[in-house]
Order: C-alpha cells, then structure tokens, then sequence
C-alpha cells in the first residue's frame, strides 16, 4: 500500500508528459502552420465526421486554419507564459514572504498589508483592466500575471518562515553569529521548498486559465497566435455549425488544468510532513483495528449466554 501510495499518477502523467513533448517539439508534430491558412479549406470537419479529410485530423477553422497544428502550438504558449509568470511570481513573493517572516515587526506589517491588497483584488477584472491600458501582447499579459500572482506565494512563505525560524537550529546559527541573510538562504529556504513545488504545481492551471479567459475577452495574447483561449474565442460564432473549433482547445485546455491540479495534490500529499505522518498512521493503525474489531464484535455474544443463565 505505502509503495502504490508513492506512484505518479498514471492520468496527470500521461497529459503533463503529453504537453511537455509538444511544447518542445510543436515545430515538429504540427502537420501544417497555425497561422496560415487557405480559405478553400475552411471548416473542414474532423475526419471520423462526413467531409472530413484526413490531411486535417482535427478539422479547419473559419480562415482554413489547421486545428490541430493550433492546439499543438497553443500547448507552447500556455507553457512558456505558466512558467514564466509564476517564476517571476515566485521569486518575488519568496523573497518578500522570507523577509517578512523572518524580519517581523515593522517590515513583516507593510509587506503584509501589501500583500492583502494584492489577495483582495478582483484578479480577472484588474488583469483586464491592465493589459487592455498597457496594449495587449505576450509580455504584458506574463507581467500582469506575475503582478497578481506574487500575494499568493508571499503568504504561504511567510507563514512557513514564521515557524521555522522557531527551530533550535535557526536559534543555534543566530547565537553563532551567522547574518540574516544566511540563516534565510541555508536553513530556511531549503524548508520552504517543498512548499513552493506545491504551490507553483497548483497555480499552473490557474495560470492557464487565466491566459485563457484574457485571450477570450480579446486582451490576451494577440492574433494569430494560436493560444487556446483566442481559439475558442474564434468558434463561438460557429458552435452549431463548426462546434470542434472551440470544443477541442477547450477540451485541451480542461484536460491540462485537472491534470496539474491533481498532480498539485498529489505532490501536496507527498511533500507535506503533516501528511505523510498522517498516512503513516493510517497505514499503522489498519492492522490494528481489524485485529480489535472482532473481538470487540464477539464480546456481547459471548455474554449473552452468561446473562440469560443468570436470569
């Protein structure tokens, strides 16, 4: 049990793994360009439907576009502007989370108010706002994620840095004379660790979705580029019609978010020492309920022969 307990799961495996290869080799995998298109060919359907041709597996949009070689290219922008956001993300609220919990007092109460500002806005409603003012384009939509990322990871850390720098060994560096600086980078940031995976991990999908909706409302990445959101903004006008225009990149675009989510929770369940201590105890404890709980059945039948002798 503790062995199938350590197992990647076999779905958010196969999909991140999936994703990963055709971000990095799109180039390769996609059969015709994601932008250019023949207005002869448009909507053509899939090719298990009547009409459809196998050149175009997954069919053709409005402008001839091929379907397929989009929502592959599509995987590579939803990568690059995940991992890219919530590095920046994280990097700046791990730093500020570390200073803050380690620093307290005055520092720890500013930087925690900026940090319930940034919680407590309207996330979709100011990304718009942001990137609709400053023009949309690939790198503004990266920085207007990261700007309202960076509360989430900056909490988190903050509260693991508050009980870590409790610990004997943190109290040992400090009365060795060992600076600020380094007690935060060689004993508490190691601890933290953990703790960011798990965080990044579950903000992917946030972050693709987020991208997604921008892309939708128009203030996204900008056309042509075959983002999924844009994509399923384009089929709209066509869901009776031409409905796999919008269905595929938005099946694609569900199928990545539960499969990070789900691997975010698998990793949490993992990393934390919490619950690894708790399933641990689980394990420990079956063996020993289902060797009580017969006798605990068997105690009253055993009595009751007793009693009705007495009787």
């Amino acid at each position: 049990m503790r062995a199938r307990r350590r197992e990647i799961p076999w779905f958010p495996g196969v999909v991140l793994a999936t994703l990963v290869f055709t971000a990095v080799f799109a180039a390769y995998l996609a059969p015709h360009s994601p932008t250019e298109g023949d207005i002869t060919q448009k909507l053509i359907p899939p090719v298990w439907m009547e009409r459809g041709d196998s050149d175009h597996p997954l069919g053709t949009d409005r402008f001839g576009r091929d379907v397929l070689s989009r929502i592959i290219y599509g995987s590579r922008i939803s990568l690059i502007v995940s991992l890219i956001a919530i590095g920046v993300a994280g990097t700046v609220g791990t730093l500020l989370g570390l200073i803050a919990g380690y620093r307290g007092g005055v520092t720890d109460a500013v930087l925690m108010r900026l940090t319930d500002v940034g919680l407590s806005l309207p996330t979709i409603l100011i990304a718009v706002v942001l990137v609709a003012v400053s023009e949309p384009s690939f790198r503004n939509v990266i920085l207007v994620i990261a700007l309202l990322l960076w509360p989430r990871f900056a909490r988190q850390v903050r509260g693991e840095t508050l009980a870590i720098k409790e610990q004997d060994f943190v109290a040992l560096a400090v009365v060795a004379g060992r600076s600020s600086a380094w007690i935060i980078s060689r004993h508490i940031f190691p601890n933290v660790v953990p703790t960011l995976l798990v965080i990044s991990t579950l903000q992917v999908g946030y972050v693709i979705l987020l991208e997604g909706t921008l892309s939708f409302l128009g203030v996204g990445v900008p056309p042509p580029s075959p983002a999924w959101g844009l994509m399923i903004a384009d089929g709209r006008g066509f869901l009776a019609t031409a409905w796999w225009i919008s269905f595929l990149p938005g099946l694609a675009m569900v199928l990545t978010v539960l499969a990070v989510n789900l691997m975010g929770d698998w990793l949490r369940d993992h990393l934390d020492p919490k619950l690894r201590q708790l399933g641990r105890a689980a394990v420990l404890e079956a063996p020993a309920a289902a060797s009580v709980g017969p006798t605990v059945d068997e105690a009253p039948v055993r009595g009751a022969p007793a009693g009705g002798g007495g009787g």
